[in-house]
């Protein structure tokens, strides 16, 4: 992949200079290039420039360590990691933001397991479970009943005039507008709900996708998965749901109100403790302070796997994840205890969030269950990301969308570092986070970066790889990475006016419609 950097070289090199002068408290350069001590003392001063490398790095070395087993969703390592966050906000002094003065909100998850056996028959057509069709819920089931079809079936207008109860809905895979994989298996949850609540006995989507081969659906449904239960309607049974190949169109007559046999042993389902970490930091001014800013990092990663998987050695069979998203939760703890240090203006929610590496599912759950209502929370800065290949910058995502640039370049040049801009627009990487899921409800939401210009051999060494562990991370550069999301946080708190999203980006009429504008 290839990435345009002329952009900073050129314009970011300018905005820095501009604001190297413009802003109180940036480090001045006299005419011999050097800082002068005036406005070095001004930085030092700052909350954000007491945060030290070795604090920073204890907390990496612990969220990452060999003992939390690379704090996959659902295990033990993953809940010690939870406890640590939250004895760590408590120390600092924040408020707890969930229920019976906790920091924890309990995400309601379940574990499923792949689909033992299971045919599909209509007319003279058989398919077969693992190769033609998988199940991604829903349990056993053995029934004959009519299809019908209803468009991609995300609305009350697809099932216009449509009686589907007892029988199997059939729709086009994912939305119009669904892209990726994720996408794809974002748009289940509505298409379950509609369903349910007019009585069908099941989904059959038909998958085809120019972005997504069957071959990547087929093997990822065939695993185990976690996944946020679907709330069925009154007096209904959770539905099965189905993806079936039709990359030719080889399924069109499953269209044709035809009689369906279906007949599986479904997906074994049981439910799984999982937690997002919040804390609150309550504000000063009070014209402002019942307005939030919503920090988030996901706290999870993948585990670890078997000798010969991938990389994976004898010797080391943990995917640690210091960069993704170590980093990322150790920010967190240094914007709490900055935060703390010197209250600003507006309120700030801190989330470690869970799920992120199984479907965003901590996000979801949050955006759906908010602990402090979404209309008032004005704005959402993320962190997350593969790595970095490049110590001398940050990168966001969607720096230029979300209305906060100016802010968030004043404290990366703070500290000593350039911003790069939305790296690799072509990947799409604004909706493959966790700020997606606020941004989907209107809500500002920029994902901040370590320091990447693109995905190439250096970032992809420890991209989910065992080698992305506290041995190989450059610690001075966690300190200025955490010093600028902290002091980037305090900056938009402080703010007189809330961040807006750009005129005609495509979350605008969400914000609109979230705030009343």
């Amino acid at each position: 992949m290839t990435y345009s950097i002329g952009r900073w070289s050129l314009l970011g090199a300018t905005a820095f200079a501009f604001v190297a002068v413009a802003t109180p408290g940036i480090a001045q350069l006299s005419k011999a290039g050097k800082r002068t001590n005036t406005t070095v003392t001004s930085t030092a001063a700052l909350p954000e420039a007491q945060l030290s490398r070795a604090e920073l790095e204890s907390h990496l070395r612990f969220i990452a360590s060999d003992e939390l087993q690379g704090r996959r969703t659902g295990s033990a390592g993953n809940m010690a990691a939870a406890r640590y966050l939250a004895e760590q906000f408590r120390q600092l002094g924040l408020k707890p933001a969930s229920d019976n003065n906790s920091y924890y909100q309990p995400v309601a998850l379940q574990r499923t397991q792949p689909t033992a056996s299971g045919t599909i028959r209509f007319g003279a057509d058989s398919l077969t479970v693992g190769k033609q069709f998988v199940v991604v819920a829903g349990g056993a089931m053995s029934q004959t009943a009519e299809s019908v079809y209803v468009g991609y079936g995300l609305t009350a207008e697809d099932y216009a005039g449509k009686d589907v109860k007892g029988k199997f809905v059939v729709t086009q895979v994912g939305s119009a507008e669904a892209k990726s994989p994720r996408d794809l298996i974002s748009a289940m949850t509505a298409k379950r709900k509609l369903a349910s609540e007019r009585g069908a006995s099941g989904i059959i989507e038909l998958f085809a996708s120019p972005a997504t081969p069957w071959t990547f659906a087929n093997r990822f449904f065939n695993s185990e998965q976690l996944s946020i239960p679907v709330a069925e309607a009154p007096g209904q049974t959770p539905i099965l749901h189905i993806w079936a190949d039709n990359g030719k169109g080889q399924l069109a007559g499953l269209k044709d109100n035809k009689a369906v046999t279906v007949r599986t042993s479904g997906r074994a389902a049981q439910p799984v403790n999982a937690v997002n970490v919040a804390g609150i930091v309550e504000g000063t001014d009070p014209a402002l302070q019942s307005e939030y800013i919503l920090l988030t990092a996901h706290y999870d990663h993948i585990g670890t796997a078997k000798a010969g998987t991938g990389s994976v050695t004898a010797a080391d069979t943990i995917y640690n994840g210091a960069r993704d998203n170590g980093m990322g939760t150790v920010a967190l703890l240094a914007a709490a205890k900055t935060l703390m240090a010197q209250h600003p203006k507006r309120s700030v929610i801190i989330v470690a969030l869970t799920g992120e590496e199984v479907g965003l599912l901590g996000s979801r759950y949050y955006a759906e269950h908010p602990l402090v209502p979404l209309k008032q929370t004005i704005f959402n800065f993320n962190i997350d990301g593969a790595g970095y290949n490049d110590t001398s910058i940050i990168s966001v995502i969607g720096l230029e969308r979300t209305g906060a640039k100016a802010e968030i370049e004043q404290a990366a040049a703070q500290f000593g570092l350039g911003v790069f801009a939305e790296p690799a627009p072509e990947q799409g990487l604004f909706d493959r986070s966790d700020n997606v899921s606020f941004a989907a409800k209107g809500v500002p939401a920029p994902t901040l970066s370590e320091g990447f210009k693109a995905f190439d051999e250096e970032l992809m060494k420890n991209y989910h790889q065992v080698s992305d562990n506290p041995d190989t991370i450059d610690y001075d550069y966690l300190l200025k990475f955490c010093q600028t999301y902290a002091r980037a946080a305090r900056l938009i708190a402080d703010r007189k006016t809330r961040p807006v999203w750009i005129a005609g980006d495509k979350y605008e009429a969400a914000g609109k419609a979230l705030y009343g504008q």
